[in-house]
This record gives structure tokens, C-alpha cells and sequence, in this order.
């Protein structure tokens, strides 16, 4: 894509999403109100093994504004597109005998987990295995996939959305994630370095819409500037987990406070003096009793507004046991159910939503054009 038309043609209004036309002389300039922003969560996972191309490259044909890769360390450093370390789960690691000695069991972030990792892989060990479906028993219709892709690098992904961008004519943002910082810098990596170093060799990443995220306050802190000074239109967004968790760096260093303690005014005040995004999720916007039915929303988007936040919140899903009890259907629990999706993105939306993360981007498409 042709930087410089980018700029005459299309100036992407990133605060809430807006596409502002240019105006000719003499007229005024069109009113609109900012477009809630569709982020692929993991690309279209619900239609693709999550984290791969083929992930990627539907997200973006169903109108994605943004990818999202998760980005956690090789042994010999390389970022890749994984959502968690482990990849027990969604790869064919465990059918690999030579491989077989490497299961382990790790405590990360306080959770223990056992099985294959990939800071305990080089590059070239990783691009040996194939990626799988995560959730089989939902999304049986992905399985036919496994096997086809293989584990991505952070690299390969920039490459290949701009090639999607240069092919389409349109901008399609990145949002990253940098996972597990604290538990990384651990083990003797440097994960913010070498995101650093990455987005700053790639013509696209030092222009395109670019949203950083993380669960930690320390490696936001940190990046906030420099990533600004590689692509000024960037923005930090700082995760929220549940509100009773601890945020991790926070605990490694001592502290008591809880992902609910930064959700309070107060502590939104706080989280913007270094980040610009909130990303909580869906249920601390709008909780759920015990049997998943809707209770009444919190204050959570207004707050967070009123300290100069927006709020992007995670995951809309299109299966009914993801989808609040109001707006289950009959087919059964894994059965898609696009009419309940798009319903409840709806919902987030007039409450002010955005921007938000969705397995299936074409529903999410459709519920912001309503």
C-alpha cells in the first residue's frame, strides 16, 4: 500500500475508530461518530485453528479491522504467534516421539501447567510441528484443518498483513499481545526488546493502526514511548484478568493489587498514565449469575471513559455456551448461533463499547453495521 496515498486518502481517526474522509474546499467536514473497531481474537478462531495464516487471512476477508497475535518466545528468542507458552494443546507435539522427553510441568504466573513449551524449542524445532484445533469438541468443524499450518512468527504475521493490506487497497491494524512478560525476563528473555527491534525493521508496523497489549503494568511502562517512537499513532492496552487476581509483575514484586483494584476510578486514573485502552472482559462490563444469564451492567465503560480510557473487552463467541443464558437457543450447547452473537455484541455496543475482540469477525462485522 502506498503510504502516501494512505495519508491523503484516509486519515484513521484511532480513537474510537472513525474513517474521516477528505473534504473539499469550502465545505464542511462530515460529523461521525466513531466506528466501534472489530478485533480478531487470534484471527477468525472460530472458523480457523487459532493463530495461523489461514486464521489470520479470514479475519481479515470477513472485514476485521485488527489481528491479533500473541506473542511468546522461542529458545533462541523469536517471537511467534502462540497464546500461551504451552503447546500441548494446539499443536501435534505430543505426536512427536523426539520430542517426547520435553514434557514438563511449570508454574507460570502461579499456575501450574504441564506440558510442551516453546522456550524450550528452537525455531527450526517449532517449524517442525503442525498447528491443531484448541477446542475440538466445539469447533469440530475445524479439525479438518489440523495439520495444515504450521506455528507462525511474529515476522511472518507483519509480512503477511501487509501483504493482505497491499492486496485489498485498506489498512488492517495489529494487536499484539506480549504474553507473560514478567515470567519470560525469568527465564533470561527479553520479549519488549524484541518486539521493539521487530516492529521497527517492518515499513508497515512503524505506520499501521498498531494496539500493544498486556495483562502487566511494568513492560507498559516501559514500552509506552519507545513503541510511540516507532509508530506515533500506537496505543497501550492494558488487559484486565479477573478481579479478584493479583496482576502478575505486581506480585512478583510483593504487591497485593488486584486487576480489580485498577478497575475502580480511582484506579483507572492510575492505569492512564500508562496506558490508552482498557481490555477487560465481557463479564466485568456486564456480570453473569451462576447459571450465565446476564445481571445488571457495571459502570465499567463510563468509568473508564471518564479517566480518557476506551475500552476494547474480550471475547465474543458465536457458540451458545459462550453466549449469555438470555440468548441461548435450543440446538445445543457447541452449536453456533449467529443471531445470539450478533445480539450481544449489540448489547456492548450501546453501553458504549469501543472496540472488542470476537472469534468470528463477519458477526462482529454485521452487529456494528446494525
Amino acid at each position: 500500500m502506498d503510504k502516501a496515498m494512505l495519508t491523503r486518502r484516509q486519515a484513521i481517526v484511532l480513537a474510537g475508530g472513525a474513517i474521516m474522509l477528505p473534504v473539499r474546499p469550502g465545505r464542511a467536514a462530515p460529523s461521525l461518530a466513531p466506528v466501534p473497531l472489530v478485533m480478531a481474537h487470534r484471527g477468525a478462531s472460530a472458523l480457523r485453528p487459532e493463530h495461523t495464516l489461514a486464521s489470520y487471512a479470514r479475519a481479515i476477508a470477513d472485514g476485521a479491522d485488527y489481528i491479533e497475535p500473541d506473542l511468546v518466545p522461542t529458545s533462541d528468542g523469536v517471537l511467534v504467534a502462540r497464546h500461551e507458552s504451552n503447546i500441548a494443546g494446539t499443536s501435534d507435539v505430543a505426536s512427536h516421539p523426539e520430542f517426547a522427553s520435553r514434557k514438563r510441568t511449570v508454574v507460570i504466573d502461579g499456575v501450574s501447567e504441564t506440558g510442551w513449551f516453546t522456550t524450550d524449542f528452537t525455531l527450526k524445532e517449532l517449524k517442525t510441528l503442525r498447528a491443531r484445533e484448541r477446542l475440538p469438541m466445539v469447533r469440530a468443524h475445524n479439525t479438518r484443518y489440523d495439520g495444515h499450518f504450521d506455528i507462525p512468527t511474529f515476522e511472518e504475521v507483519i509480512d503477511f498483513v501487509a501483504a493482505e493490506a497491499a492486496a485489498r487497497g485498506r489498512v488492517i491494524g495489529l494487536i499484539p499481545e506480549i504474553k507473560n512478560s514478567t515470567y519470560f525476563h525469568k527465564l533470561g528473555h527479553t520479549p519488549e526488546e524484541t518486539f521493539l527491534q521487530v516492529i521497527g525493521a517492518h515499513e508497515y508496523t512503524r505506520y499501521c493502526p498498531l494496539e500493544v497489549q498486556s495483562f502487566e503494568t511494568t513492560n507498559l511502562k516501559t514500552l509506552s514511548g519507545k513503541v510511540k517512537a516507532i509508530n506515533p499513532q500506537a496505543r497501550l492496552m492494558f488487559l484486565m484478568g479477573e478481579r479478584t487476581q493479583r496482576v502478575p509483575d505486581l506480585a512478583a514484586a510483593g504487591q497485593g493489587t488486584t486487576f480489580g483494584d485498577l478497575m475502580t476510578p480511582e484506579g483507572l486514573r492510575n492505569v492512564r498514565q500508562y496506558a490508552d485502552v482498557i481490555g477487560p472482559s465481557n463479564v466485568d462490563i456486564i456480570p453473569r449469575d451462576a447459571s450465565g444469564a446476564w445481571l445488571a451492567p457495571s459502570s465499567l465503560i463510563e468509568d473508564a471513559h471518564r479517566a480518557g480510557l476506551l475500552v476494547h473487552s474480550y471475547t465474543f463467541r458465536p457458540e451458545n455456551c459462550f453466549l449469555p443464558l438470555q440468548l441461548r437457543n435450543a440446538l445445543g450447547d457447541n452449536a453456533r448461533n449467529p443471531d445470539g452473537a450478533i445480539a450481544e455484541i449489540r448489547r456492548y455496543l450501546d453501553l458504549g463499547l469501543d472496540g472488542f475482540f470476537t472469534d468470528d469477525p463477519a458477526l462482529g462485522r454485521q452487529a456494528v453495521r446494525m
